[in-house]
């Protein structure tokens, strides 16, 4: 890709526009940069010289920036709505990622456990491996949102206001995440499980455990955002 046109896609994501659009216009430029290349060899020209003519026929960096930037549908959701790119989405991926750990747990316990009070006991054979997918979901589903939150960001070049208070967010929910079950009182009765949102019980150095929790997934789920700030200062300084 030309220089110009790299410059342009930098110029075209800090305006909000999204990725998908950048790529589509970033694709015809260059379409249309070869089509004008073409005519000036065919006029005579050298391949330097029809590479020059060419860019200038095409467009400088601000005026091909303006014809996207102006138009609001091209801009992301992340600029449209950041409130909902960053809070109410990150929200709906983790409860869906949660009703499914919770779904595994229960049929997990009707299946290997139908006479145990609590699926919460020691495993054996195939049943360590099945509710071990339930746990690793419901524990790494707020660690695996926040990176897609990092991502998403350094994606769209993004300040980190809206990243950095979705990433606190969801570790504060999923540091205050709790599982409850039981057993319905019938005889054969299917198992309960519910969960609820607390930061305690019990402490750490006195700290609440749930909070210690927060701040685990907060470290863990921020290092994908934090690693492109990192090399992204390093190349404005270079």
């Amino acid at each position: 890709m030309a220089k110009q046109f790299s410059e342009l896609r930098e110029r075209l994501l800090r305006a909000g526009v999204a990725p998908r659009h950048v790529r589509r216009y970033l694709g015809e430029l260059t379409d249309h940069l070869a089509d004008l290349r073409a005519e000036e060899r065919q006029a005579g020209r050298s391949r330097a010289e029809a590479e020059a003519a060419a860019m200038l026929r095409l467009g400088g960096v601000d005026e091909l920036a303006q014809a996207m930037i102006g138009q609001r549908e091209f801009q992301s959701w992340s600029v449209r709505a950041p409130w909902a790119a960053f809070g109410v989405a990150p929200l709906l991926v983790l409860a869906v990622a949660w009703y499914v750990a919770l779904f595994i747990l229960w049929s997990g316990w009707n299946v290997f456990l139908p006479g145990s009070d609590t699926p919460f006991v020691r495993l054996q054979g195939v049943a360590i491996l099945f509710f071990g997918v339930g746990r690793s979901i419901f524990f790494g589903a707020p660690i695996l949102v926040g990176w897609g939150v990092g991502l998403m960001a350094a994606r769209q070049r993004l300040r980190a206001v809206w990243p950095v208070v979705s990433l606190v967010l969801i570790a504060l929910i999923g540091g205050a995440s709790r599982v409850h079950v039981r057993r319905a009182p019938v005889a054969d009765g299917l198992g309960y499980i519910g969960m609820n949102f607390n930061l305690g019980p019990g402490s750490l150095w006195g700290v609440p455990a749930g909070l210690v929790h927060a701040l685990v997934i907060l470290l863990l789920a921020a290092v994908p955002y934090a690693v492109w700030r990192v090399q992204r200062a390093y190349l404005v300084r270079a």
